[in-house]
């Protein structure tokens, strides 16, 4: 059998118009000699009757604490509405077609319900219904202990149970069919010249999508890529090609010269930051810092873009945690600047390795725009800078134009 899993999200099945052509979508693969296994989201967005946060709120707005376990059970649902109708849309159309849990699609997790990890897939319900020709869907987002308790896998759980079955049933490629024609090189609601990627390697996708970019969840890359299975993002509404995420060798194939290709892939953002500055210099430097991060974890708040040196720690957190944090560095005599309203600006490339002069254009484009940098890091495939919100999309537009846009126009 060539597997092909193709998963959709909520708003590709929420109506029956939708429905039928996710149907027609699922029927053209079984044409091209594909076997389809199909995952599925809960329908629509939140305020519509069945999607996963109306059926949180729902619940909420009258109990305000609801046990993880029985969360789970909950927010399970979804899928499950949305995987049955499909499954009815596919059958109307002519073909056999079969309906599976996550649990009986052998998705099996750790205990930590709403955040659950899969650790491992036992697909023989799938693959046996799949050699009777059956379509086989599957409810996306959930799974199931070993002991039986439903589970959840968090926001993008969809995308990863894809991911998971793909290398599980060793599939030809994992299509994840949204409402956008593939990944682009900017949010297009910043940069109207934002391009759809053909082609990007998996490291720039995880890279994308943890520093912002929403169209794939990044543990799913993380997973397929283990098993070097071809991911492919693509619209629902339109038959463009979408974008092909895989190694980097296919990426660049055919090219002697690296930095004669793409140097940067795309930029994205975070916003609604707050930066802190403390200041650890003197004899105690080393047991600061540690009584500093010590006590932030403690109380459970995630640290971002750090910098630490001999005289001073900097690191930015969610605007929503930045009082807390305030209140506690201050509760183990630091006192900290604080600085509101900020974003970070990540530019992303797996051809930036080794090719100097790219943090250069950087500074470049930024100052002629008078756009300050508050702060700066780097990996091999990412060079990241905090600026204030309000320069945010400025920001974005002008990396776009030195990297991207001026990219295109030398080839």
């Amino acid at each position: 059998m060539k597997i092909l899993i193709q998963k959709y999200g909520g708003t590709s099945v929420n109506t029956p118009e939708a429905r039928e052509l996710v149907a027609s979508r699922v029927i053209a693969a079984r044409e091209e000699g594909y076997t389809p296994v199909v995952v599925v989201s809960a329908i629509g967005r939140l305020g519509e009757p069945y999607a996963t946060d109306t059926l949180i709120n729902f619940v909420r707005h009258t109990y305000s604490e609801v046990s993880p376990r029985e969360m789970d059970l909950l927010m399970s649902c979804g899928e499950i509405i949305s995987g049955i109708t499909l499954t009815a849309a596919i059958q109307k159309a002519g073909h056999q077609a079969i309906f599976l849990t996550g649990a009986q699609a052998g998705i099996i997790t750790d205990h930590n319900f709403n955040e659950a990890r899969i650790i491992k897939v036992k697909p023989e319900n799938v693959i046996r219904y799949a050699r009777e020709d059956k379509v086989v869907i599957v409810a996306g987002f959930q799974g199931v202990t070993e002991e039986g308790d439903i589970t959840t896998l968090g926001r993008g759980g969809s995308d990863t149970t894809a991911a998971a079955l793909g290398v599980a049933l060793g599939a030809q490629y994992v299509d994840i069919y949204t409402d956008v024609e593939g990944i682009m090189t900017a949010d297009p609601r910043i940069v109207g010249e934002a391009q759809t990627l053909k082609m990007v390697t998996y490291d720039e996708i995880c890279q994308l999508a943890y520093e912002g970019a929403k169209v794939i969840h990044p543990r799913a890359v993380e997973i397929v890529m283990q098993a070097n299975i071809p991911l492919r993002v693509k619209s629902i509404f339109s038959n463009a090609p979408g974008t092909l995420v895989t190694n980097l060798g296919e990426v660049y194939k055919g090219t002697i010269d690296i930095t004669r290709d793409r140097v940067i892939t795309g930029i994205t953002q975070i916003s609604n930051l707050t930066q802190f500055k403390i200041n650890t210099e003197g004899e105690e430097n080393l047991k600061q810092q540690r009584r500093l991060f010590s006590s932030l974890a403690l109380a459970g708040i995630s640290l971002d873009f750090i910098n630490v040196n001999s005289k001073e720690v900097i690191f930015t957190v969610k605007e929503e945690l930045a009082h807390k944090a305030s209140q506690i560095l201050e509760n183990v005599s630091f006192t900290p600047e604080v600085n509101y309203n900020c974003a970070k600006v990540a530019t992303v490339g797996a051809g930036m390795s080794g090719v100097p002069g790219v943090m250069a254009g950087i500074v470049e484009a930024l100052t002629k725009e008078e756009i300050q940098i508050l702060q700066a890091n780097d990996s091999y495939t990412t060079i990241w800078v905090l600026v204030k919100q309000e320069d945010m999309e400025k920001a974005i537009r002008a990396l776009h134009r030195q990297f991207v846009a001026n990219e295109k126009e030398k080839r």
